[in-house]
C-alpha cells in the first residue's frame, strides 16, 4: 500500500463566504466526515500544512499583487470571488499545502498526496484573482517542485472548469507541461485545442475540450489513451494534479455527466501513467457536498493502490 499524505487543517473553513456562495466551508466538512465514516481517514498520514512564503508566491505572482492580497479588506476581487477576514491565512496555507507535500514527497515520507483545501487556485491568474480563487495553489507546487530538483512537472486538470491561470504561467515553459480536460464553451472561455503553448513552450500545452453532455466514456479515452502517451513523451520528475469534482453528473455548476465510476478511472488512468514518481492531488471545484465528498473518497481509495 502506498504511503499518501492528508494535508488539511481547520484554517480553510476560515474562508468564509459573505452571503451565499457554492465555494463554501461545508465542502471540507463533507470530504473530512466521508473519509471518517469511509475508513480512510486513520490510514492517511495526516501533515499539518504550512503558510506558503511570498517567495513561493512571487514564483508565480506579481509581486504588486501578492502585495495587494496581503493588505486586502474584506470584499470581492472580482463578482464570483469574495475575500474575508480569514481569506488570507487560508489562503497562504492552501497554497502551502501543496508545497509542503511536495517537500514531504522528496524527504520519502509518503509517496502521494491529497491537499483538501481551499479556496481553490487555477483560475487565479500572476496578477489578479479569478473564479473563487485568490492564489494558484498547483502553480505555486510546480515552480516549489523545480526548486527541489524535480526537473519536469506534469499537470493535469480535470476540473469542469480550465484553468486558464495555470495554462498562462507555463505557456512558453518547455519543462512544466500542462493537461487539461473541461466542459468546453464554458467558463473561463479559455482551453480551445488551438491552446498549445507558445515559444519554446510550444506542445508542452495539451487541452481537450469536452461538450456538455460529455461522460465516462470520452474521459477515459482521454484519461487511458491519450494521457499515458504523453507522459510517456515528456518523462515528468512529478505529478501535480488541479483535481475538480464539478465534473460530477450531481454537480449544479456544470453539464458533463462524469459518474462515481468515471471519477475512479480518471484517476486510475493519472496513476498508471506515471507510475514511480510522487503524485500530489489539490482541490479545486466540486459544489454537491455529497458528491464532492464521494469523489474524494474514491481518489484517496485509489491513491493506495500500488
Amino acid at each position: 500500500m502506498k504511503k499518501v499524505g492528508l494535508f488539511y487543517d481547520s484554517v480553510f473553513l476560515k474562508h468564509q463566504p459573505l452571503g451565499w456562495h457554492p465555494e463554501k466551508p461545508e465542502r471540507l466538512v463533507a470530504i473530512v466526515d466521508r473519509l471518517k465514516t469511509d475508513h480512510l481517514w486513520e490510514e492517511l498520514i495526516h501533515i499539518k500544512p504550512v503558510k506558503a512564503t511570498t517567495e513561493d508566491l512571487e514564483a508565480v505572482h506579481a509581486p504588486a499583487y501578492v502585495q495587494r492580497v496581503m493588505k486586502a479588506k474584506p470584499g470581492y476581487f472580482d463578482p464570483d470571488t469574495y475575500f474575508s477576514e480569514g481569506s488570507l491565512e487560508a489562503s497562504l496555507f492552501a497554497a502551502g499545502a501543496v508545497v509542503e507535500a511536495i517537500r514531504r514527497c522528496k524527504e520519502g515520507e509518503i509517496e502521494r498526496a491529497f491537499c483538501a483545501v481551499r479556496p481553490p487556485g487555477h483560475h487565479a491568474e500572476a496578477d489578479r484573482a479569478m473564479g473563487f480563487c485568490i492564489f494558484n495553489n498547483v502553480a505555486v507546487g510546480a515552480k516549489f517542485a523545480q526548486k527541489l530538483g524535480f526537473k519536469k512537472v506534469f499537470i493535469v486538470d480535470f476540473d469542469v472548469h480550465h484553468g486558464n491561470g495555470t495554462e498562462h504561467m507555463f505557456y512558453e515553459d518547455d519543462t512544466v507541461f500542462y493537461f487539461s480536460t473541461h466542459q468546453y464553451p464554458h467558463y473561463p472561455g479559455t482551453g480551445s485545442i488551438a491552446e498549445k503553448g507558445r515559444d519554446k513552450g510550444e506542445g508542452f500545452t495539451y487541452n481537450i475540450p469536452m461538450s456538455a453532455g460529455s461522460g465516462d466514456s470520452q474521459y477515459y479515452e482521454a484519461y487511458h489513451k491519450t494521457l499515458p502517451g504523453l507522459t510517456a513523451s515528456f518523462k515528468p520528475d512529478i505529478m501535480l494534479v488541479s483535481a475538480g469534482y464539478d465534473i460530477h453528473e450531481k454537480d449544479p455548476l456544470a453539464g458533463i455527466n462524469v459518474t462515481d465510476n468515471g471519477i475512479k478511472e480518471i484517476v486510475r488512468g493519472i496513476l498508471e501513467a506515471v507510475p514511480g514518481i510522487p503524485v500530489v492531488f489539490t482541490l479545486e471545484g466540486g459544489y454537491n457536498l455529497e458528491a464532492l465528498a464521494r469523489s474524494v473518497a474514491i481518489t484517496v481509495e485509489e491513491l493506495f493502490k500500488d
